[in-house]
C-alpha cells in the first residue's frame, strides 16, 4: 500500500500544471504534473497510477 502524501497547490500553481498539458516539454514532465493535479484532486495514490498506467 502507498504511503499517504497530500500535496496542496494555489489556484495558479495548479493552472500552470493543467496548461503543460498542452506545452512543449517532455511527456514526462507532462505525467508528472497530471500526477500532481490529480493528488491535489482528491485521488489516492492507488488510483492515480491506475489512471496514469
Amino acid at each position: 500500500m502507498g504511503a499517504c502524501l497530500r500535496v496542496f497547490l494555489t489556484r495558479e500553481q495548479d493552472t500552470t500544471k493543467l496548461n503543460l498539458r498542452t506545452a512543449d516539454v517532455l511527456q514526462k514532465v507532462k505525467e508528472q504534473a497530471e500526477v500532481i493535479r490529480l493528488n491535489v484532486h482528491g485521488w489516492y495514490v492507488e488510483k492515480i497510477v491506475a489512471h496514469v498506467n
